[in-house]
């Protein structure tokens, strides 16, 4: 039998485990130009999260009692496609299932021998992507502007503070505990790193941590912490939206800081992105993160829990900020 995760309902609030539903069905067999497919890693991210809100959105929702989907590397055990052989490792957007068929569509070739096939999930993959085209499209980096970035111990914020270095910039990260801090220093080679669960006066802090004020401002986190990095933004500042991780679960409208004065003011570009914007410039950018990989110019973490039925508690978990780099599932 082949094990299956669906909607069950749709969260109010936080997730819980209520709102998944474990299923099973037969085997699946490949069909006419289809690929049987064996699921070997999982990406559990947090947009996840507003998909399973029914709302309208720049994807659509996840639907209830239908298989949650996700960035997935798996395995090709049959083929019946001309593009795909039996054993080749693929990456897509896929269901969550142990075993699928699929008609090829989406789906990538990715080669084990060149990097660790959870990598692709990560800092060869959507990821990485997200990092590399949201700083160097909207951020423009120049050689020694200062970049903060915020939610950067997770998957993409890791990523980014490492290429705004590679760029020749002084890069500040905001972290939720003194092991996320640590590593941000020591492994990723950012200048300062601020933990803001310990910080009493975010404002002073990054104004401590930025004496030059800040340029870039990488966001993934959004809210108080946001509030904090805008009051301290130079004239022309660039500020890339990722994400708002500490809004998803929120059941009520918030009240925040009005923005209008300081981007009037400061003349500071603010936008929102999704890394499909820049599809067209994907191919240089993943060329351009393979080099710095393989020139050991570029570090990546993952957290990585076993098993196919721990998949709702590993997403679960990126709202308690339990992850390091990026949230990976192996089955």
């Amino acid at each position: 039998m082949n094990s299956i995760i669906t909607l069950d309902s749709r969260p109010v609030g936080k997730p819980q485990l209520s709102n998944f539903k474990f299923i099973t069905e037969v085997m699946p067999q490949a069909g006419e130009n289809e690929v049987l497919l064996k699921t070997l890693y999982v990406s559990v991210d947090p947009y996840l999260r507003g998909r399973m809100n029914d709302s309208k959105s720049y994807i659509p929702p996840f639907q209830l009692h239908e298989p949650i989907q996700s960035g997935i590397i798996a395995k090709v055990i049959e083929s019946n496609h001309p593009k795909f052989s039996k054993g080749d490792f693929v990456s897509g957007g896929l269901q969550w299932k142990e075993y699928q068929t699929s008609n090829g569509k989406g789906l990538s070739i990715v080669d084990a021998k060149a990097a660790p096939l959870s990598a692709y999930l990560g800092a060869l993959g959507m990821t990485g992507l997200t990092a590399y085209l949201g700083l160097t499209e909207i951020g423009k980096p120049k050689a020694g502007e200062t970049i903060v970035v915020s939610g950067a111990a997770g998957a993409v914020g890791s990523i980014v503070g490492q290429i705004g270095k590679i760029l020749g910039c002084r890069v500040v990260g905001i972290a939720g505990t003194d092991e996320k801090t640590e590593l941000l220093k020591n492994r990723f080679g950012f200048d300062e790193a601020i933990n803001y669960k310990t910080t009493k006066n975010m404002k002073e802090a990054i104004k401590e941590a930025c004496p030059d004020g800040v340029d870039v401002y990488f966001d993934n986190v959004g809210g108080d912490i946001s509030d904090a990095v805008m009051l301290n933004l130079n004239r022309y500042a660039r500020v890339p939206v990722c994400g708002a991780i500490s809004l998803y679960n929120n059941t009520e409208a918030q009240k925040g800081m009005r923005l209008d004065t300081i981007l009037v003011t400061k003349s500071v570009l603010m936008r929102g992105f999704i890394v499909s914007e820049f599809a067209a410039k994907a191919p240089e950018a993943l060329a351009q993160l393979t080099s710095w990989l393989k020139e050991d110019k570029l570090n990546y973490s993952e957290t990585i829990v076993d098993g196919f039925n721990n998949i709702p508690a590993a997403f679960m978990n990126l709202f308690e900020g339990k992850n390091e780099g990026k949230m990976v599932v192996k089955i």
